[in-house]
């Protein structure tokens, strides 16, 4: 099993002014740690489960990109980018070129948007959730076009390229992981099983519910002919650890019996953002307690 860090808050008690060495610290903590993954949200505004709309906010693909820099191993993704934020093709371009730049670490998180107040504010067209879904089914055909190499026409409902050229091609063959996150039954999980690599999923539903949705998600493959073996499954949560797990806090031994208890459902990879990001203890606790023995469990179905 493979563990990954996400990053969904940038609002730090050493102040903006050492937002960017903050941030750097982390990422290379967590290379350090031998987590698999780095991630960050795709918002301009703080999202109101985590803090202020006025809280800072780092546009994800630059801070994937500063990452990058600071990192050799750990592979990078936004957990996700909303549809509505970028042109598909720009979008893809971004992507592609994060890849190569990184040496092939980069994973595409991508979904349908959700947040209409970031839209709002900052004049972002926010379509229906019927358009978005269409319209993020549309990116995912023209993401494995342009990563085939093929740049002839595309015609869409709401995209037309004329010639959508991606040169330099992606490190990582076929391409660089795509990730739908969501858990909607009928639209989400189909666009997984149909175009995508990886399925995020909440943790925090619990065990029954996440064997539910893995269970649609299977249907899902099943319909379309899709080895269900084929697509990474991850979940996400909030957690915090401590050496002796005081109050809500996880002991190195807690943390791994969660872990292992989503193994045993078939998450290949647990995502979590860590409450104590900017604790050294915490990155000494996961790399010389938590994570040789999570990589030691193994995935049920595997």
């Amino acid at each position: 099993m493979r563990l990954g860090l996400q990053v969904p808050s940038f609002t730090w008690s050493n102040g903006q002014s050492e937002l960017g060495d903050t941030f750097a610290m982390i990422a290379e903590r967590a290379e350090r740690a031998g987590l698999h993954s780095l991630w960050v949200m795709d918002h301009f505004f703080q999202i109101h489960m985590v803090g202020p709309a006025e809280n800072e906010m780092l546009e994800g693909w630059s801070a994937l990109a500063f990452a990058a820099g600071r990192t050799n191993r750990i592979k990078l993704g936004t957990l996700v980018t909303g549809i509505t934020y970028r042109h598909p093709g720009v979008l893809i371009k971004t992507a592609t070129t994060l890849d190569v730049l990184s040496h092939g670490r980069a994973y595409l998180g991508i979904g349908a948007a959700w947040n209409e107040q970031e839209h709002k504010g900052l004049g972002i067209p926010f379509p229906p959730l019927a358009e978005r879904f269409e319209r993020l089914e549309e990116t995912l055909k023209l993401a494995h076009q342009m990563w085939a190499g093929d740049d002839s026409a595309f015609t869409g409902k709401y995209y037309n390229l004329e010639r959508p050229l991606n040169s330099p091609l992606s490190v990582q063959k076929p391409h660089p992981p795509i990730m739908v996150g969501g858990g909607g039954e009928k639209k989400t999980l189909r666009l997984v099983a149909q175009y995508g690599d990886a399925c995020n999923l909440f943790a925090r539903i619990g065990k029954e519910e996440l064997q539910r949705k893995l269970g649609i998600l299977q249907e899902h493959c099943a319909q379309l002919g899709r080895p269900y073996a084929e697509i990474e499954k991850t979940t996400l949560d909030s957690i915090q650890i401590t050496k002796d797990g005081h109050g809500d806090t996880l002991s190195p031994n807690a943390a791994i019996d969660l872990f292992g208890s989503l193994a045993e459902l078939g998450i290949d990879q647990a995502l979590f953002s860590l409450r104590n990001a900017n604790d050294i203890e915490a990155f000494d606790l996961l790399a010389t307690r938590v994570i040789p023995e999570v990589e030691k469990i193994k995935v049920a179905g595997r």
